[in-house]
């Protein structure tokens, strides 16, 4: 039955609604509910699903359950009603002895929402407990000359139910003699006193037997007895006298067994058998007659079991002196128990949860855990505490409940569990502590992208590489678990050439080896730039890429090009002019060729390879220049043929010739002299262009020899003025010079546009060719040196000629 404990009708609803809605911290009441003792397991007691407005069903599955803490499981909830059952019998006098009221408080969890909801359940006392005395039987003596009105203390009866079920009244038997006055201690209880009325007669009567009945106020009621023996004895005129009325001591709990706590001590001026006192216990509770033991000759109080604070703060009792001839003296006696720090916190993890994702939020809960601590005082104040470096934290809630959360948001790839540390410390002067663990595994999350071992890969591959064979791998790590960290990779589509980029690569998804499709040539393709993807499998998928440079690597796959001399298409033969005159070294042509490879492949030497007569022409090395090895001789014949070797420095080598035809003439007429030794005419056509190009190259020589004379004339003229003026002026200074070249500079003029005539043997095509000065080491291109046009002087010369005529004509 529920009985509400602070608000009743809608008070208690508004409660009920604050308790679902707080999370445990706020406090605002408790459900009360009473229970009679004694009663058969599963009785019930209250409708908890009801008070928290829950449906019986939904106790199971929000997980509510029951927390009590520090004593056996009293009651259980039944899964099927919702109600709140006994878990078996409930003795109100072994859980609260003769308290007052009985009340048995724990805490209903809602584990699934982390609510504690506190229950109270009162236990109603019933009257199952008789009455009884510490003794069956009470013997005392008692002077015959006792004054009436003498009382007489007698020892309380016990009863350890409570109200009106506790002891009620005392009777005692009928005797003239004595009467029974109770009165009503300091402290509660009663204390029933005999009360000597009518003066003893020793010779009369020598023993009064009567009996003291205790009852309770129960239905039916229940009684004690107690049998009362009273010696009439001779005169004795001094009692017993205690030093103090009232004794007290401290003594810790942990005192050992049989240590002297207390003596006490009670004097009589009578002698002999009147004087010797003796001690006894006197309305003690029976727990305590069994912690202490009296020495009834010594008064000295020792423990005989263990003392607990947590029991027992104070041991009272009364000791009674009696002497010899029956008078006797009463002396209460306080022990305090101090308390001492022997009981550790008792820590209990209530809820708990054992894995958590990594993602978990701060300030959710992972356990609720309560602290107990049997001691009092500082002794009995605790502190939870966890390390410090992990990321949590104890909150604290009510009557020593406390929750941990966590404090910020994990890391499984930085730690994928914890084996959290609870540290419950009490304040005692020597604190103890205890300790608990709590395992919590972290799972994984896809919070991870792959990561790639570097930032950028670079490639090298030999260019005529096998298709289908692999050139590299990449590789990624997740730094996630499992099925997040599995990784696949693939290529990003790009376009090259106008050519899908999958037409040329492809990469194993698994493990992420790079294959080529196609053989690549190094002239066609320096370097390649790709992006390689990696997926891992969560949910949802994360990604990364990373760039990788692939380099071709040139291999000697192109023999040298020759583009100098080129030849006409039709078959002719083209030829280089050497004057007879020429000193040895004399530059005559020159071979360029190229190497469409790079690097060393494209490494090119020249050597002459064959000559109709050998020693007289030679080849440079690294030049390609064909120069005369020594001077030319009348004997030489008119057409000399070379051929030149071409080759790299490749492994292997390869290489290519040129055949080269040179005329040895000093001038034009010879040449024309011996045209007939080089080439019989088949066609008159033929002999015509070649009278043409005879005469085109007469008159340009004319012209050429004009000019010679003309500068020979103008400086001779200069020069004979110039003495006529410095004789008439007898060394007139200051005259200006002239802006004609003398005759050292007409010779440098004509070594250095010399010109060349090649004519073609069998052929009605020549060629007339103005060099350009020699450099040595240079590469002249194919468009240079390729010879377009036929008989005709570059512009630049005619040029240069049309202003030294201008300047002769002046």
């Amino acid at each position: 039955m529920a009985i509400p404990a602070k608000l009743t009708g809608s008070g208690r609803l508004i409660l009920l609604y604050l308790s679902l809605e707080l999370l445990l911290e706020a406090r605002a009441g408790s459900i009360l509910y009473s229970v009679p003792e004694e009663t058969d397991k599963g009785s019930f007691v209250g409708d908890v699903a009801k008070d928290l407005g829950l449906e019986p069903r939904e106790l199971a599955e929000r997980r509510v359950r029951i927390v009590s803490r520090g004593r056996s499981q009293l009651f259980s909830l039944n899964p099927r009603s919702g109600s709140l059952v006994t878990a078996g019998r409930i003795d109100r006098e072994e859980l609260c002895l003769q308290s007052a009221r009985c009340v048995v408080s724990f805490n209903i969890l809602v584990e699934g929402e982390m609510k504690l909801f506190p229950i109270e359940v009162e236990i109603i006392d019933i009257n199952d407990n008789t009455p009884q005395f510490q003794l069956e039987e009470l013997e005392f003596k008692m002077n015959e000359i006792t004054t009436p009105g003498t009382r007489i203390p007698l020892p309380f009866g016990q009863d350890y139910d409570v109200g009106i079920n506790s002891l009620q009244s005392y009777q005692l038997s009928s005797n003239p003699h004595f009467f029974l006055d109770v009165q009503q201690g300091p402290n509660g209880p009663q204390q029933p006193e005999m009360v000597l009325q009518s003066p003893l007669d020793r010779e009369k009567e020598a023993a009064h037997h009567l009996v003291l009945t205790a009852s309770d106020g129960g239905n039916p009621v229940r009684s004690g007895t107690l049998l009362i023996h009273v010696q009439v004895v001779d005169a004795n005129d001094n009692p017993p006298a205690f030093t103090r009325s009232e004794y007290h001591t401290s003594v810790p709990e942990n005192v050992p067994l049989g240590t002297r706590l207390l003596v006490v001590n009670a004097t009589d001026p009578d002698e002999g058998a009147n004087g010797e006192v003796t001690y006894s216990f006197h309305n003690i509770d029976h727990n305590v007659a069994r912690i202490f033991q009296l020495d009834s000759y010594t008064g000295e109080i020792a423990n005989k079991q263990s003392l607990d604070f947590e029991e027992y703060k104070v041991y009272p009792m009364e000791i009674q002196a009696q002497d010899g001839a029956g008078l006797m003296a009463r002396a209460k006696v306080l022990i305090e128990v101090l308390d001492v720090n022997d009981n550790a916190p008792e820590v209990s993890i209530t809820s708990v949860t054992t894995a958590v994702p990594e993602n978990f939020p701060p300030g959710a809960i992972i356990a609720l855990i309560s602290v107990h601590d049997q001691d009092s005082g500082d002794n009995g104040r605790t502190t939870c505490s966890i390390p410090g470096n992990i990321p949590f934290k104890l909150e604290k809630l009510v009557d020593n409940f406390y929750r941990l959360i966590t404090e910020r948001t994990l890391d499984r790839e930085h730690t994928s569990g914890y084996n959290i540390t609870v540290t419950a410390t009490d304040q005692g002067t020597l604190s103890l502590s205890t300790q608990t663990h709590i395992s919590l595994l972290v799972t994984d999350i896809n919070d991870n992208p792959p990561v790639f071992e570097q930032d950028s890969y670079s490639v090298y591959i030999p260019e005529n590489n096998p298709r289908g064979a692999s050139i590299f791998s990449v590789k990624a790590q997740d730094a996630d678990h499992h099925e997040n960290a599995q990784v696949t990779y693939s290529l990003v589509e790009d376009i090259i050439q106008g050519v899908p980029l999958s037409s040329y690569f492809s990469i194993n998804s698994d493990t992420g080896v790079l294959y080529a499709l196609q053989s690549f040539d190094y002239e066609q393709f320096q370097n390649l730039q790709l992006r390689v993807m990696a997926h891992d499998s969560g949910n949802p998928r994360l990604s990364s890429n990373v760039s990788l440079s692939l380099f071709m690597l040139d291999q000697n796959d192109n023999a040298p090009e020759i583009l100098y001399p080129t030849f006409p298409t039709d078959g002719s033969t083209g030829v280089e002019l050497a004057p007879r005159s020429a000193e040895p070294g004399y530059l005559v042509t020159k071979v360029v060729a190229v190497d469409r490879d790079s690097g060393q492949n494209a490494w090119l030497s020249y050597r002459l390879l064959k000559a109709s007569e050998p020693g007289l022409f030679l080849v440079g090395l690294h030049t390609g220049e064909v120069r005369t090895a020594r001077a030319l001789l009348d004997r030489d014949v008119l057409k000399q043929s070379l051929v030149v070797a071409v080759q790299d420095h490749g492994q292997p080598p390869l290489s290519a010739t040129v055949t080269l035809t040179i005329a040895v003439a000093d001038s034009i007429p010879d040449i024309l002299a011996d045209l007939g030794s080089i080439r019989t005419p088949g066609n008159p056509q033929d002999l015509n262009l070649t009278l043409y190009l005879v005469v085109a190259v007469a008159a340009v020589s004319c012209i050429f020899l004009v000019f010679v004379i003309v500068l020979l004339v103008l400086k001779l003229r200069h020069w004979h003025s110039s003495r006529l003026l410095q004789t008439a002026t007898n060394g007139l200074a200051g005259l200006q010079a002239t802006n004609l070249v003398g005759v050292d500079g007409v010779h440098a003029f004509l070594q250095t546009y010399s010109h060349e005539i090649s004519l073609t043997a069998d052929s009605r095509k020549s060629h007339l060719i103005f060099p350009q000065p020699n450099y040595a080491d240079t590469l002249i291109s194919q468009e240079s040196c390729e010879k377009k046009e036929f008989l005709s002087a570059p512009q630049f010369l005619l040029e240069d000629k049309e202003e030294i005529f201008s300047q002769v004509n002046l």
